[in-house]
């Protein structure tokens, strides 16, 4: 819920009971004194509409949700304030102390003031079960914020060990190059220490060869 919301409906809650508080009172009034608290409730009274149309425009930019149960709260509240208005008229149009209290007991301002009173206990029970309700949502949206950076942190930690993964398979490969290399160097200087035994050979073998024409030349001739 809406925090804004949350605070309207306070205000408009604590408003109300005084007004029907103020009702009660007035309905033993009469003249000058009537008048005056009157004037007074019908300020009031003011004042809650204008609450209550800040509640409206406030639940209307709400998402569609949460906004439904808040205008069901709203359509109470409307009723709850007509039942005041209608009081107050009750009182206003009275011209007797006695016969006011008799016309407001006839036409069942008692019972009203009760149905209101009740009606804004059970408002207020909905409020504070609201009210608790958004706070778990709350503390389950910290959560889910302590999740998310405990995940972000942990992406952080493999994008780390995967950088260090890549760099350890740059310095393989590397290795694996230079390693080539040296089995070409290796292959290239064992071919050549072919050559040059099959080289040796063909001396020794010609220097034989030339010992032998030299021998046989001398013992012969």
């Amino acid at each position: 819920m809406s925090e804004v919301f949350e605070g309207y409906e306070r205000q408009y809650c604590e408003i109300s009971a005084s007004l029907s508080r103020k009702c009660t009172a007035a309905s033993s009034l009469l003249g000058e004194k009537l008048k005056q608290k009157a004037s007074e409730i019908k300020s009031g009274i003011d004042g809650a509409e204008a609450l209550i149309r800040k509640m409206d425009l406030e639940a209307r930019n709400l998402q569609p949700s949460v906004r439904a149960g808040l205008l069901a709260k709203l359509r109470e509240y409307k009723s709850d304030l007509n039942n005041l208005k209608g009081t107050l008229k009750r009182i206003t149009t009275g011209n007797a102390q006695q016969g006011t209290r008799e016309e407001l007991l006839e036409s069942g301002m008692a019972d009203t003031l009760v149905v209101s009173a009740d009606q804004r206990s059970r408002l207020l029970r909905t409020t504070e079960k609201q009210n608790q309700t958004t706070d778990r949502i709350r503390d389950s949206h910290s959560t889910m914020l302590e999740t998310e950076d405990l995940g972000v942190s942990i992406l952080h930690d493999l994008h780390q060990q995967r950088q260090s993964l890549l760099r350890a398979n740059d310095t393989l490969h590397s290795v694996d190059d230079n390693i080539s290399k040296s089995r070409r160097i290796m292959g290239a200087m064992v071919r050549r220490m072919d050559r040059n035994k099959w080289i040796i050979g063909l001396i020794v073998t010609l220097l034989v060869l030339a010992i032998l024409v030299i021998l046989y030349f001398k013992f012969v001739h």
